[in-house]
């Protein structure tokens, strides 16, 4: 498998969601453990609460709905 250049790999940040990374074949968690990405596009959770960490769960969106009660 070749591995994608910095160049290639794009990182957006959505608003109240995950980041979306475009691009790589490794994700690289806070602990430093590599996740082989098999998918074009991949979620990577960004509020911390994912059961799925790195990748995004939706956790966000019971998080939000619960804090504007």
């Amino acid at each position: 498998m070749s591995r994608a250049t910095p160049a290639q790999v794009s990182v957006e940040r959505c608003p109240g969601g995950p980041i979306l990374v475009r691009g790589a074949d490794v994700v690289r968690d806070a602990g430093g453990t590599e996740h082989e990405v098999t998918r074009p596009v991949v979620a990577v959770c960004a509020c911390g609460m994912s059961g799925r960490a790195p990748w995004c769960d939706g956790t966000h969106k019971v998080v939000a709905a619960k804090g504007a009660g």
